[in-house]
């Protein structure tokens, strides 16, 4: 191959672990969604909206994520007589929430769960010399070809509750520890915003991209986005509604839509306050955007979701440890 005919390619900062920070554009689904776009501006008026690298950020703005392991796969030996035996996960998970102010970030809260998760109704808690892994009632399917796969499913709406359960106690864990707090501070949650739109000032933080929302022109408008510019807000209609739009942080390679996240936002909220919080969210994401030689899921895994999920790991435990005691108590 000469110089003159060599590929030219790129390769993303992403660590392929996780799956594809951003999919080939031709295999990202069209989505089913009912799509507003006339909500910040006419459709045939979008553009890149610049950030505001001086609009005020908040005094406090309060992360949200949780982690997941599977420490061991099972089986439930048939009981009574006759009965199948039935897979089940032996898994540990934790939330917490991490706040950062002017110079300073701090945890807030964080709680570790561990459970047996099996569509055995004569499963019980598997008591370990490291822990006691509490029965977790789990469906999966008779003829399913994947009942690992559904009870993996059924573990992460297991810690979509647990992280639900410690966004609604952040800000009393803020209030507490400072006395000064207002309520003007901002709720980030790691994810989809699904279930937790009722919570205030808070935003949906989406890192990766499986479906393509927009009509063409505009996808492609998205992934031209420079530093800190966003899309305009659009309204996104499925079994939930919510307003949304994409940003592109700083750090990102040159591949097609790295470093582009997605935000949503309650869709109860006041189109004016939508479009402040839109740009005034604008610039604090960017200046929390990890780099590529600290954190390999650059630059969409923020700074404090990335100490946080650290901090959450470490509190589950030594995989291997777990695995011996679980070992030891099956026999």
């Amino acid at each position: 191959m000469t110089a003159s005919t060599a590929m030219r390619w790129r390769v993303e900062t992403w660590d392929p672990a996780y799956g594809a920070s951003t999919e080939d554009p031709s295999e990202l689904s069209r989505s089913s969604a009912k799509v507003t776009l006339d909500v910040e501006f006419p459709s045939d008026r979008w553009h890149p909206v610049e950030p505001d690298w001086a609009a005020p950020s908040w005094p406090s703005v309060l992360f949200v994520d949780g982690v997941r392991r599977i420490d061991a796969m099972a089986w439930v030996l048939d009981e009574p007589a006759g009965a199948a035996a039935s897979l089940a996960l032996c898994a540990s998970y934790a939330a917490g929430v991490v706040c950062c102010r002017p110079g300073a970030a701090h945890l807030l809260g964080a709680e570790v769960r561990r459970g047996l998760f099996s569509p055995a109704e004569h499963a019980t808690d598997v008591v370990t010399r490291a822990g006691r892994y509490i029965r977790v009632p789990a469906t999966v399917r008779p003829d399913s070809p994947a009942p690992g796969q559904e009870l993996t499913l059924a573990v992460q709406r297991q810690l979509g509750e647990v992280e639900l359960a410690a966004a609604g106690r952040a800000r009393d864990g803020l209030a507490a520890r400072h006395p000064e707090w207002s309520d003007d501070d901002l709720l980030v949650v790691d994810g989809p915003l699904r279930g937790r739109a009722h919570l205030p000032r808070t935003l949906g933080y989406i890192k990766t991209h499986r479906s393509e929302y927009l009509p063409t022109a505009l996808h492609q408008l998205a992934g031209a986005l420079r530093v800190g510019q966003r899309t305009p807000v659009f309204e996104l209609g499925t079994s939930w509604r919510r307003y949304t739009w994409y940003l592109r942080l700083p750090g990102g390679s040159v591949a097609p839509w790295a470093g582009v996240v997605r935000v949503e936002c309650s869709a109860d909220l006041p189109v004016a306050e939508v479009v402040s919080l839109a740009s005034r969210s604008q610039p604090m994401l960017c200046r929390y955007a990890s780099t590529e030689y600290k954190d390999s899921r650059a630059p969409q895994n923020l700074y404090p979701i990335a100490g946080l999920e650290r901090e959450l790991r470490r509190r589950l435990g030594d995989q291997a440890l777990l695995y011996r005691a679980i070992r030891h108590a099956a026999a």
